[in-house]
């Protein structure tokens, strides 16, 4: 996961809020842990269950998920909609005891909003595949407690206000994202290009940008999905041109 300018050092809430949020928002899967519903069998009624789901983001960074009511996790889910997700961001470390990881306890509820579960599958494109199927239903998960170890002896606990936006941040960005999804694409290939290999160090490749919010965007090529994190939050649709011109001309820059 790549760390914008200005994101290493965690000082104020919002630091510490916005290094959570890039953390959970770089991942594409995390382990789910459900509470084990009544009448589960050998006495294991309200025991933690783990496993190991795909997520996406709506826009206040709230988590997502498309899971099938066959699985254990999502019946669990239905008795009783308490959880928690871990995000492991550890990777790449020699000790991955010393790399950042954040827990999130929420409570995960149906819904069928059909803006969101584009962006599930925007992220994850083998989705469609299933996403229709009756038993699959997509999941949105309301945090509300974090708990961040950010590296060695750095450990925060976060309140939901710092795990997802207030709407004020992203309502007036909503009604735009799928146009500058498109614009981008179509007319700024380039730029993606740029923004993955010289922002992000990443491999050259047919570089999509594939999801916009407040914090940042998402960018994938074939199976890989890297994310480059905004230095200035954006509000809306100008702002975000703003910043992705700038991001590009930082690009060029470094080039």
């Amino acid at each position: 996961m790549a760390v914008g300018e200005g994101q290493e050092a965690m000082g104020r809430p919002d630091d510490i809020g916005l290094a959570a949020r890039t953390l959970m928002r770089g991942a594409v899967q995390a382990t789910l842990a459900t509470l084990s519903r009544p009448g589960m069998e050998g006495g294991m009624e309200g025991w933690p269950s783990p496993s190991l789901v795909l997520v996406a983001f709506d826009l206040d960074a709230s988590p997502l998920l498309l899971i099938s009511r066959l699985a254990e996790h999502t019946r669990n889910l239905e008795a009783d909609g308490r959880c928690g997700l871990l995000f492991d961001a550890t990777a790449g470390h020699a000790d991955r005891l010393t790399g950042p990881r954040l827990s999130v306890q929420g409570v995960a509820e149906r819904t069928g909003d059909a803006m969101l579960l584009e962006r599930f599958i925007a992220r994850h494109p083998s989705s469609r595949a299933y996403a229709g199927f009756r038993d699959f239903a997509l999941w949105r998960v309301a945090a509300k407690r974090g708990h961040m170890v950010a590296g060695f002896g750095r450990i925060h606990s976060l309140e939901p206000d710092l795990l997802r936006l207030p709407p004020a941040d992203w309502q007036d960005l909503a009604p735009r994202h799928d146009d500058i999804v498109a614009h981008m694409n179509q007319d700024h290939a380039d730029a993606l290009a740029l923004y993955a290999t010289r922002l992000l160090d990443q491999p050259a490749g047919d570089w999509r940008l594939i999801g916009i919010d407040p914090d940042g965007c998402d960018l994938s090529t074939g199976s890989l999905t890297t994310r480059l994190p905004f230095i200035t939050r954006i509000r809306d649709a100008d702002m975000a041109r703003a910043e992705l011109m700038r991001l590009v001309a930082r690009a060029r820059n470094k080039g």
